[in-house]
């Protein structure tokens, strides 16, 4: 297994390992374009782990300068417990204390606990979420 940086032509692969996993709800969020922006983002890490040149996972980021934080952990459903998740989670662990990151948090499904917890993580508060701006700011 190899954990590189994101590709564009990654984009189907990830997609597909989303789905599988029920984690692409929303394409503006979570689909190629998102993934692209992303890519863009000077504070965001987009790390993939691929196995004989192929994508079976990635772990998406940002540093804002002060904190961390992991947004999203996918791996492949036949390749999950496999380390595949361990190792992207603990590459862009790395990334972000190469940018000074002191601290790192992640936002967690209810039902993946047990995975964060063997990587040390432990549940301190809840995150509330508007999944789309426009509930916050109103219309455009």
């Amino acid at each position: 297994m190899q954990i590189r940086e994101f590709r564009e032509s990654d984009c189907d692969a990830l997609v597909a390992i989303l789905k599988a996993n029920l984690q692409y709800g929303d394409p503006e969020s979570d689909g190629p374009d998102a993934m692209r922006r992303v890519c863009a983002c000077p504070a965001a890490v987009f790390l993939v782990a691929e196995e004989d040149g192929v994508p079976v996972g990635f772990v998406r980021g940002v540093y804002d300068g002060s904190r961390a934080l992991i947004h999203i952990v996918s791996v492949r459903p036949d390749r999950q417990r496999h380390g595949i998740g361990t190792a992207l989670v603990r590459a862009a662990a790395q990334r972000f204390r190469e940018r000074g990151a002191k601290s790192l948090a992640v936002t967690v499904p209810g039902d993946n606990l047990a995975f964060w917890k063997q990587l040390s993580f432990r549940l301190t508060t809840r995150i509330m979420v508007a999944h789309s701006i426009d509930e916050v700011v109103g219309p455009a």
